[in-house]
Parts: C-alpha cells; structure tokens; sequence
C-alpha cells in the first residue's frame, strides 16, 4: 500500500468536501432540480427489456451481499492460496473501510431516494448520499490497482477499475436508486477513507502485524522481507517513522 503525503489532511478534505456537497443536494433547491432532470433524463431514453436486466445485474454485483462475498473470497484467496498476509490484510482494509465509510456520510447528509415510482428496484434500505454499491466498487478498484500498481498490468488495471465504478454509478442511477451526486459523493467519501487508511497503515499497522501470530503462519515472515527489498533505491516498507516537528512522517516508497 502507498504512502501518500499529508494524507490526515487530504482524508479530512475529501470528507468535507463530500459532506458539504451532499447537503447542497439534499437540503437545498441548488443540485437537487438537476440531479433529478438528468435521473429522469437516462431512465426515460436509455430503458429498455434486456438493459433493465443487465443495469440489475451489474448493480446486484456491488450489492452489500456480493460485497462481502466478493471481499471475503479475494481476501481469503490472497491469505490462503496466494500466501501473501500482507497483501490479504491491506486489501481487506481498502475495501472494507472504503466502502463502509458512506454509512458514516449517509447518517450526516440524511437524504432521501429519488421517487420510488420512477425505480425499478425501490430501495428501503439506508439513506440516498453516498452511494454505497458505487463505493464498494471504487474502494475495490484502488485495492486491485495497488496490487497491481509494480506490475506492467496497472495501466489495464486502472483503465478497468475506472470502467467498473462508471458502470456501477450508471447502473445506480438507471434503475433509480440514486441522483448523480451521490455516486460522486462516494468516489469522495472513499476517497477520504482510502487516504486515512493508507496513513495509518504505513505509519502504525504494517509495522505491527508481526503481533498477529496468525499470518505467521500464511509466510508472513517472507513477504515481508521481500517488501522490504530495495526496488530502485526505495523501500516498499518504511523505515520506522521519525517525527519531524510532530507533523510529518518519513516519506515511504511509492
């Protein structure tokens, strides 16, 4: 997992601006006209039979059931088969509080769904902003792109992460679940979360993980040796960090 600079700060940014944009839309007659214009705008000239079908099934992937499906089997698939507790903890991290962290916006914001009438699957579920079934995807996305983000794959990686969170987002607001602002409030709102886990990670988790006697026995040992090879005259694990004037940390590899 990166370390990204001013990371509290860049998390605590996102996070404001998320929630202030998602009390524009939902308290105030600024976003919200538009928001359902352009909700109105797809489901009147894009529905069709065999979309229908497809927009569910594309958002029943991003469910909170094949959420937690989804995140269990990678996590436990990086633990068990792949032998890589490192990876399999950090993954499990990104998605899981980059996607939960909506809960946290959805109870600030307080909005309501669009009408139910226009749905084709009435939510009765959580409140409107955030979207989670779009967070869940772009936390699942910066995962695998920082998984794969040393490889000669992270271009295709990143092209298809981008692809699946446009996807999900469209699906959300085809089938009526959601206006438009609440799938960019998620992309904010994990946004936020991923830098605040990132942060922490580097600067408090990775250096303790060799007090879970559990991934010793999944090679934990090793693959943190192997972190901790120079590549390019970086370290992929930081060094212990050292304060300087009690606001920055040492700068890890990227």
């Amino acid at each position: 997992m990166p370390y990204v600079r001013h990371w509290l700060r860049n998390s605590i940014l996102l996070f404001v601006a998320a929630i202030v944009l998602g009390l524009v839309a939902a308290h105030t007659h600024v976003i919200q006209p538009h928001d359902l214009s352009l909700d109105r705008t797809i489901q009147t000239n894009a529905r069709t039979g065999w979309l229908n079908h497809v927009m569910m099934g594309v958002s029943y992937c991003a469910s909170p059931v094949a959420g937690v499906i989804i995140l269990v089997v990678w996590s436990g698939w990086l633990l068990v088969i792949r032998r890589r507790p490192v990876r399999a903890v950090a993954t499990f991290l990104v998605v899981a509080i980059g996607w939960n962290s909506t809960q946290v916006a959805k109870a600030i914001v307080a909005r309501e769904r669009p009408p139910r009438q226009f749905s084709l699957d009435p939510e009765i579920g959580s409140n409107s902003f955030p979207s989670g079934h779009t967070a869940f995807t772009v936390a699942a996305a910066v995962a695998a792109y920082f998984l794969f983000r040393e490889s000669r794959h992270r271009r295709k990686v990143a092209v298809i992460g981008v692809f699946a969170v446009l996807l999900v987002a469209f699906s959300r607001m085809y089938i009526g679940a959601h206006y438009p602002t609440d799938t960019l409030g998620s992309v904010l709102v994990a946004g936020s979360a991923i830098f605040f886990v990132t942060g922490v990670w580097n600067v408090w988790l990775l250096p303790r993980l060799d007090r879970l006697p559990l991934l010793a026995s999944f090679g934990l040992a090793r693959e943190m040796e192997e972190l901790e090879e120079p590549r390019g005259g970086r370290r992929s694990v930081p060094a212990p960090a050292r304060a300087s004037g009690g606001r920055h940390r040492r700068h890890a590899g990227r």
